[in-house]
């Protein structure tokens, strides 16, 4: 199920009443200003990256795409690639921190052993790289971005458009990864109850 206009006007109206009008983000601690961020939602067949750098009321994309994997390819292959086009990004963008989407406790065993393997490799490709590493809860990236822990999808991808001024929606998975980022830009620095988790 997509998302009407209707709703993304409200969603909109919702996301500008947060950041005190127009749909920049919210002004950011001058601390945080040109850090770049990097956030990654780990797939075996489609891992999401979005790089951003970060401005005081405007971000600015650096990178973003889906790391595709045919069904044809076997396990190891795909994670292959996954760590070598995350080095690539890396490399190429230098982020200082990365926002990771928190653990999906899978009911299928299968499941849930195949997508660790693929957050396991992108964490080591991270790893490598010497960046920080926090790990985000989806509920808690989408209520962030769109003000609704059980956002749709196209609603998140749809928010990301508009928050960081893309010319069309980015794929559901860069999507995500963005979304990332930019809730690891406004968390970073508020108080916590909790420490954030580092991985």
């Amino acid at each position: 199920m997509g998302i009407t206009a209707k709703q993304f006007a409200e969603l909109e109206a919702r996301s500008r009443k947060r950041s005190g009008g127009g749909t920049a983000t919210p002004a950011l601690k001058a601390s945080l200003v040109d850090t770049v961020i990097i956030g990654v939602d780990p797939s075996l067949r489609g891992t999401g990256y979005g790089v951003i750098r970060v401005g005081r009321v405007r971000h600015e994309v650096l990178a973003e795409g889906t790391i595709k994997c045919p069904t044809t390819w076997e396990q190891s292959r795909c994670l292959l690639k996954i760590a070598t086009e995350l080095r690539d990004v890396i490399a190429k963008t230098h982020p200082s921190a990365c926002a990771v989407e928190g653990v999906f406790f899978a009911q299928n065993l299968k499941t849930a052993i195949i997508m660790g393997a693929a957050r396991g490799a992108a964490l080591v490709a991270l790893a490598e790289g010497g960046i920080e590493i926090h790990e985000i809860a989806t509920r808690k990236v989408k209520q962030a971005i769109v003000g609704y822990g059980g956002a749709q999808k196209s609603a998140v991808a749809k928010m990301v458009q508009s928050m960081l001024h893309l010319p069309k929606p980015p794929e559901p998975d860069a999507a995500d990864a963005l979304a990332l980022a930019i809730t690891y830009a406004h968390e970073h620095g508020r108080p916590q109850l909790k420490p954030r988790k580092k991985i």
